[in-house]
């Protein structure tokens, strides 16, 4: 009697031990995913944008860096808007600087990016000043304005050329975008002029 008893007890815990490390084995890798991270060397995220970014200053573009590019990025798109604008008392907000088409491989914008249509990485840029960086310019009466900066990475490469019309042409890449983002990245600056 006592065998059978002890044939089944090592048969249950042989057996546990099988499912065990047939579950080990097949188990899915748990490493957490890395997402876009966006970063701006000149200001933290949700703080002052500093005056030389501003066009209280020199309106230089800041440095712009990411880390993290999603499998099958083949471009990236920035994206600046002042997001407390209302342009035409429509749901179109003031266009800063929208840079499209930099190649999948590119980590970050320097500093100081020269104007110019088409950019030496043959990216593509405009503003609603015209082909380049337009930097914050919210008035001092106004309270702090939020300044987005959004990058999104990209599985395909935008056919759209520059046109004359900035806020059509952005029209016309956020149509051209849709579907074929993989993620997004997103940093903040606050600012208005000095008294």
């Amino acid at each position: 009697m006592r065998f059978p008893r002890l044939l089944s007890v090592v048969m249950i815990m042989l057996v546990s031990t099988v499912l065990v490390a047939a579950q080990t084995q097949t188990a899915p890798s748990t490493s957490p995913q890395k997402h876009l991270i966006m970063t701006i060397a000149g200001f933290a995220d949700g703080s002052d944008i500093p005056l030389n970014y501003t066009q209280a200053g020199s309106q230089t573009s800041p440095e712009i860096t990411w880390i993290n590019t999603p499998p099958g990025t083949v471009t990236f798109l920035l994206h600046m808007h002042d997001m407390d604008v209302s342009r035409n008392h429509t749901t179109d907000d003031q266009l800063h600087w929208l840079v499209w088409n930099i190649p999948g491989a590119a980590t970050g914008l320097p500093e100081g990016v020269p104007t110019g249509a088409q950019l030496q990485n043959g990216a593509y840029q405009i503003s609603a000043s015209g082909p380049g960086y337009r930097g914050p310019g919210a008035p001092a009466s106004f309270p702090r304005h939020h300044y987005a900066f959004e990058l999104l990475a990209l599985d395909t490469r935008i056919d759209v050329q520059p046109s004359t019309d900035p806020f059509e042409l952005r029209a016309n890449v956020m149509k051209a975008i849709q579907g074929h983002i993989l993620e997004k990245a997103a940093y903040i600056g606050l600012f208005h002029r000095p008294q």
